[in-house]
């Protein structure tokens, strides 16, 4: 039986795809699942997470990195996907026809926004795409700062979106980047941290939908 394929895209960077990428991963990893992570960025940015985690820590079985241009994903993904239990694909940037592989192969399409108008501006394109390829969408509020008015009006504005939202939002804490830097994911830095503990719970809804 293959693993599950999740991909997380958003036109608009800085929407916080790598972090919400490596941080699934790493919870997925601590709950007994074979994870592997694909990077299609060019930037490189996730692989730069797992190669930092790597010196920091050694190899793990359980937790496998990958890269591929868009067009070769297809291809990783089918060889990922057969030896782990989830595939968690990182995009680029960017809304075009070289995403659609990614979509194709993918169970579900996590799409970070970031509190702000221009975010959900930058889902338009992507929300196209995914109907194209019939894929189920979750959007995640992110870097969401607390009590903040606008934070409340984008939500509500996201609800209203083709697409589900998750209950789960995940707060604009320096822990974040920290743990990235470090190769680790929050649940590293603190277990029972409110980072660790969005983490945990955005874990269990996208679960619950694939």
């Amino acid at each position: 039986m293959s693993g599950i394929v999740l991909t997380v895209a958003q036109q608009k960077g800085g929407s916080g795809k790598t972090t919400l990428a490596a941080n699934l991963a790493i919870t997925f990893r601590e709950r007994g699942m074979r994870v592997a992570v694909l990077d299609t960025d060019p930037q490189g940015s996730l692989g730069r997470w797992f190669m930092a985690r790597f010196e920091a820590r050694g190899e793990d079985e359980g937790l496998s990195f990958g890269t591929a241009s868009a067009w070769g994903v297809s291809y990783e993904v089918g060889k990922l996907s057969g030896s782990h239990d989830v595939v968690i694909v990182d995009t680029p940037p960017k809304i075009d026809a070289d995403l659609r592989p990614a979509l194709r192969v993918s169970d579900l399409v996590i799409v970070p926004i970031a509190t702000s108008q221009v975010d959900l501006w930058a889902t338009e394109g992507l929300m196209e795409l995914a109907a194209r390829e019939d894929k189920p969408v979750l959007f995640v509020m992110n870097r969401a700062a607390a009590r903040a008015r606008l934070t409340a009006e984008v939500a509500q504005k996201v609800a209203e979106l083709q697409g589900e939202k998750a209950d789960t939002v995940i707060g604009n804490r320096v822990v974040f980047a920290e743990a990235l830097g470090e190769g680790l994911g929050v649940s590293e830095k603190g277990r029972k941290g409110p980072a660790a503990l969005e983490i945990a719970a955005l874990a269990d809804e996208v679960l619950a939908r694939v």
